[in-house]
């Protein structure tokens, strides 16, 4: 039976608020407004930027980069995004459907498309989150920015949502994760429904 003891008051004001952001704010991808606003001031016109679950953030990340590589687990919504990307002229995109399944999986293994210390900005917004995460280490340069959407479903934290872990992590993967970016500076964003995490690679 589904619980409903996440409903309480800091909730239920969270989600409402959360709701009439994304209406008023359709363009923008599915993060926490406050992630959306460092981005804008974060991302230069020069960057080559990877993401991990395509959608409305691969035309938003289009516009504010030079070249973005994005990849999608599921045909048909991978159609609906070349669709729009094709509609609109994004010509810096390059948009991978790629399987899930396979050893190792052809979806995380989009990383090794790229050298070591050549991306400056990647998302991990799809599936196999601790995969696709520890695989893009390397590849971020040095000063590079990786960000990690639902950051309170897979890692410990002190922010206040209906999945927040307090101790301990989603999944093996991540404990590595959190090894090696253990000297890395973090910053969490929240806006109570969910959370978007910053890990800056050190210069």
């Amino acid at each position: 039976m589904r619980s409903f003891k996440h409903w309480t008051p800091h909730y239920i004001i969270s989600r409402l608020i959360e709701k009439w952001y994304r209406c008023t704010h359709a363009a923008e991808p599915w993060l926490t407004p406050d992630a959306v606003r460092f981005l804008e001031g974060w991302l230069k016109p020069g960057d080559t930027a990877l993401e991990f679950g395509a959608g409305r953030s691969t035309r938003w990340f289009a516009q504010r980069v030079c070249s973005l590589t994005s990849v999608e687990h599921n045909p048909g919504w991978y159609e609906r995004v070349k669709e729009m990307t094709h509609t609109e002229g994004l010509q810096n995109v390059s948009l991978l459907n790629k399987a899930l399944e396979g050893n190792p999986s052809p979806y995380v293994a989009v990383a090794d498309l790229f050298a070591d210390g050549s991306l400056d900005f990647v998302l991990v917004d799809g599936r196999l989150r601790d995969a696709c995460a520890n695989a893009c280490l390397p590849k971020l340069k040095a000063g590079g920015l990786l960000v990690l959407d639902n950051a309170d479903v897979y890692l410990p934290s002190a922010v206040i949502t209906p999945n927040a872990h307090r101790s301990g992590v989603e999944a093996p993967g991540w404990d590595l994760f959190l090894e090696e970016t253990k000297t890395w500076r973090c910053y969490w964003t929240c806006n109570g429904v969910s959370a978007t995490a910053f890990f800056f690679k050190p210069c």
